[in-house]
């Protein structure tokens, strides 16, 4: 300032300087006097650091809830999760899945010492019960669940038994005395189950019906299995599904299509289009010909049969390409359609399969009716003519590689997936023999309302073990942030609006399962194969909650802090 109290650059000069500066020194600057601080906020001066701190595109808009770009760079760097607050080492083993309560109070941890541990969420996290699945001849524990109104949890494991073996079960315990209520056979273990209704949930089954062709049958069972009715069911069929080339059903979640009139949180940024995919049995190009479905089916096997003994089939066709091509002749017309439903409030199935190989490569989408969502009705359910023996998917995703998570957005719009890429280009001659895949991790977006992909993938997470040896690494989706685990040590948070990652959150082995608390994103627990569980809270709630002391610089002591 001169003496007479004017200041002596112009604004415009200061700016250029702070236009030069860091975020954590243009605030530092702005507490020197009032014009420098009036400059320091200038909304133009923090659009410019946003796109340089950050590095999002700038064709990116600035999300629609944001009131300033200076609220939303503070946005981003103090409100991630990303401050290590506490570890729990109660565990004795590899730490594989974690699950919250809806309320946020609790949360439910799996493991490979086969416990399912149940935990206080509170300011300091306390362990409230442990269940030990080994009387029951589990091997570990792999996937957790709470019901709609958390007072039951689903508890997903494995069977002890030779190492191919894919058999498990599910448990159904009650969160409030801890009793266990009811146990549930799945297989392949890696269905893992998941609630449809507050007392009825899904499990799997599987059965072989050549060396590579089987089917898949999804049952609905009644979480308390001592009902003694002739009139009540405890079990129900809800879908038969073939399976071709090696390929099972796995990872079964429920997406509820009443949801999707949330406010949109991904924007359309003007990006080409996603990929569109495969809609149902609707298209005229399914018709070969006048005629019952089955009839024509057993004439083209007919035709294809003949044809192999006469000589004029492929000789080429290996074993498990005869295997299939037959399967799929059988199936044609034994297969019921897709039905559609009027109703608003409807859900979707949605699970991982594959139609070229055992590596799972598709995501299958199947619509729940109304009156699917009880066990009430034909045990071996309902609808199905004496020529249909298998069921029809709604939709199917090819994500051309391995599928190694998924996990929904809040709203359950949005299915979000990790997949290890297959090369570009790359074709499945054998079904024992996938391509390989891509340490990098694509973390893929998919509108369930439109089935198109959105947004380009997120990257920044690898895993390194091979298609045989491919293990599920969990996600979670906050309303505005995406985490997942990685196979490099640690997990990883992205920014849903801008497609960036945020932070990474350091293990000393491989982090399996990241979920945040539904009634706090600000809260995120990480689990890993170093049979810790850690606790990670943002900046900005780690201040609150700390006992109160003096902050000489409020204004910038929110960044200047701690620098990720």
């Amino acid at each position: 300032m001169d003496e007479g109290g004017a200041p002596l650059l112009p604004d415009s000069l200061v700016y250029q300087i702070f236009l030069s500066l860091g975020p954590a020194d243009v605030l530092a600057a702005g507490l020197v006097c009032r014009q420098w601080h009036a400059v320091s906020r200038d909304e133009f001066l923090w659009r410019e650091q946003f796109y340089r701190y950050y590095q999002v595109a700038r064709d990116v808009p600035r999300h629609p809830a944001a009131t300033s770009w200076y609220e939303e760079f503070r946005r981003l760097y103090d409100t991630v999760p990303c401050v290590e607050v506490q570890t729990l080492k109660e565990h004795t083993d590899q730490v594989l899945h974690l699950s919250f309560s809806h309320s946020g109070y609790q949360f439910a941890s799996c493991s490979k010492d086969c416990t399912v541990k149940i935990w206080n969420n509170d300011l300091t996290v306390s362990l409230l019960h442990s269940a030990d699945m080994r009387p029951y001849n589990w091997s570990y524990t792999q996937f957790s669940q709470f019901n709609q109104d958390d007072s039951l949890l689903l508890a997903s494991g494995v069977f002890l038994g030779p190492h191919n073996s894919s058999s498990g079960e599910i448990a159904v315990i009650s969160l409030d005395n801890f009793a266990l209520l009811s146990r549930v056979r799945n297989k392949p273990y890696d269905v893992f189950g998941c609630w449809l209704t507050e007392t009825s949930l899904i499990s799997g089954n599987l059965h072989r019906i050549g060396d590579i062709t089987s089917c898949s049958v999804l049952w609905l069972n009644n979480a308390f299995q001592d009902v003694e009715s002739e009139n009540v069911n405890v079990v129900k069929r809800l879908f038969k599904i073939q399976n071709l080339n090696a390929s099972t059903i796995r990872t079964v979640m429920v997406a509820d299509c009443s949801r999707f009139d949330s406010p949109d949180l991904l924007l359309d940024d003007g990006a080409t289009p996603g990929r569109v995919f495969d809609l149902g049995g609707d298209s005229e190009d399914e018709a070969v010909g006048p005629g019952p479905a089955p009839a024509r089916t057993k004439e083209g096997l007919r035709r294809f049969l003949d044809g192999l003994l006469d000589g004029r089939a492929q000789p080429q066709l290996s074993e498990h390409a005869l295997e299939t091509q037959v399967a799929e002749l059988l199936a044609q017309g034994r297969t019921k359609p897709p039905e559609h439903s009027t109703a608003a409030a409807r859900k979707l199935l949605v699970f991982t399969t594959g139609c070229l190989t055992y590596s799972p490569h598709q995501i299958g989408i199947k619509q729940i009716l109304p009156h699917q969502m009880t066990t009430a009705g034909p045990v071996l359910g309902e609808g199905r003519g004496s020529d249909a023996f298998f069921d029809a998917l709604d939709h199917v995703i090819d994500v051309h590689g391995h599928i190694i998570g998924m996990g929904l957005s809040p709203d359950n719009r949005y299915l979000y997936v990790n997949s290890r890429a297959w090369p570009s280009g790359s074709v499945v001659a054998d079904p024992m023999q996938p391509p390989p895949i891509a340490e990098e991790i694509d973390l893929l977006v998919f509108d369930l309302k439109t089935m198109r992909e959105v947004k380009r993938a997120l990257r920044a997470h690898r895993a390194y073990t091979p298609n045989d040896q491919c293990f599920f690494i969990f996600l979670d989706v906050s309303r505005d942030f995406v985490a997942s685990g990685a196979e490099d040590r640690h997990g990883y948070i992205w920014d849903r609006h801008y497609n960036i990652c945020l932070a990474k959150l350091r293990h000393q082995d491989v982090v399996n399962s990241v979920v945040f608390s539904p009634q706090e994103q600000e809260l995120l627990l990480t689990a890993s194969d170093d049979a810790t569980i850690k606790a990670w809270r943002s900046p900005r709630t780690v201040r609150i909650h700390q006992a109160p002391r003096p902050r000489p610089h409020p204004f910038f002591s929110w960044f200047a802090s701690q620098r990720r």
